[in-house]
């Protein structure tokens, strides 16, 4: 099958990789100039580390393992600890906290040449009985059998199927820095999610001596920003207890980078005849499960199986949004509410298993599904 990728990001290298596997003829187109070497540090879990190494890729000297999950208040005390060490030893694969440019670098390794175009920005997309055919910026098109939109939040392919208007800001936005900060949890294998009245804050150890650490506060994308982020989150989360002080002791100005959070409620059928939709382009969500780029593999995992089968092109993409829908509207559903900024009394919390993540992982997986169920 004949099968064109619009977005050459997480989503659509993955998919690249998966379709070219079982024998098809891909070709993605990405409007970025080069390959994307910025972003910050993502979690790949379980889930996601499964599906990679499916495809044949290891994280294993990449970024850093993450064995706990510590959920505390802003005066130090513990609410939750989440044991992902348990986990990997129930599914086989670690969660591990990687610079995004690694993972794409590792996704990019051993496609041919010519696989995936640069400089080429999807403007409109049609379709017939017979094909779907992608129009360029530069005036060029594309024809083949299927399209699957990869493109982002801001997808072109999304507002073709779905019109204007289906993503939605949120209520929180992310001041983020991926950075050289010499504390103790840099070199650990513990991740940090910090939540008082002013918003939540996240530290994640990214290997190499770097942290990803974050801040969530709330926004509006009408609401002015600030002319120094980095004094106002001192100002505000600076009297928090360390190491959250330490991080911002420590930060620079240059490190930050800020994105508000979207979601979309996520339809049982989000494609149309030959066209079809995966990550972000189908599911944008805030990021407070860590599972935006391990359910755009699941999406890439789960289209390849789908279009094994026989039978209409159209028919086989259907069948891939249904597998995928139960799971990923779960956890679009429960990122919608924030759980970062939950703060849940400690002893409440604490009465929370330390392995609900195991059970959860399934939930959210097609992948561990089949392969455990």
């Amino acid at each position: 099958m004949n099968v064109i990728v619009i977005g050459g990001g997480v989503g659509g290298l993955a998919i690249a990789r998966v379709l070219l596997a079982a024998g098809h003829r891909v070709r993605v187109y990405e409007q970025a100039p080069e390959r994307r070497t910025g972003g910050k540090a993502l979690l790949v879990w379980s889930n996601g580390n499964a599906i990679l190494d499916d495809l044949g890729i290891s994280l294993a000297d990449a970024g850093a393992r993450i064995d706990r999950i510590d959920a505390l208040t802003s005066t130090g005390r513990l609410r939750t600890t989440m044991d992902l060490a348990h986990a990997a030893a129930r599914y086989g694969f670690p969660t591990r906290a990687v610079p995004r440019r690694h993972l794409l670098d590792r996704l990019a390794a051993g496609l041919p040449d010519g696989v995936v175009r640069h400089g080429m920005a999807c403007r409109d997309v049609r379709q017939d009985a017979d094909g779907v055919t992608a129009t360029f910026a530069d005036g060029s098109t594309a024809t083949a059998d299927v399209l699957v939109g990869a493109d982002g939040h801001h997808s072109v392919v999304r507002r073709h199927l779905w019109g204007e208007g289906t993503v939605r800001p949120a209520t929180f936005g992310t001041w983020q820095g991926l950075s050289p900060i010499d504390i103790e949890i840099t070199d650990t294998t513990r991740h940090l999610v910090i939540s008082g009245p002013e918003g939540a804050c996240g530290l994640m150890p990214a290997g190499e001596g770097l942290l990803q650490w974050w801040f969530d506060v709330r926004w509006s994308p009408t609401g002015p920003r600030p002319a120094a982020p980095l004094a106002e989150l001192r100002r505000r989360f600076g009297h928090w207890r360390s190491p959250v002080s330490d991080v911002l002791a420590a930060a620079e100005e240059e490190d930050l980078e800020f994105f508000g959070h979207h979601w979309n409620k996520v339809p049982a059928v989000w494609g149309a005849g030959r066209i079809t939709l995966a990550g972000d382009a189908a599911h944008t969500m805030p990021p407070t499960l860590g599972q935006g780029a391990n359910q755009t593999l699941e999406d890439a995992w789960v289209l390849g199986r789908a279009l094994a089968g026989e039978g209409d092109p159209a028919a086989r993409l259907r069948a891939y949004e249904r597998a995928r829908y139960p799971h990923i509207s779960l956890v679009s559903r429960l990122a919608k509410r924030n759980p970062a900024n939950w703060r849940t009394p400690p002893m409440l919390a604490r009465l929370i298993p330390e392995t609900v993540q195991t059970r959860m992982l399934a939930r959210f997986s097609n992948r561990l599904t089949t392969a455990t169920g």
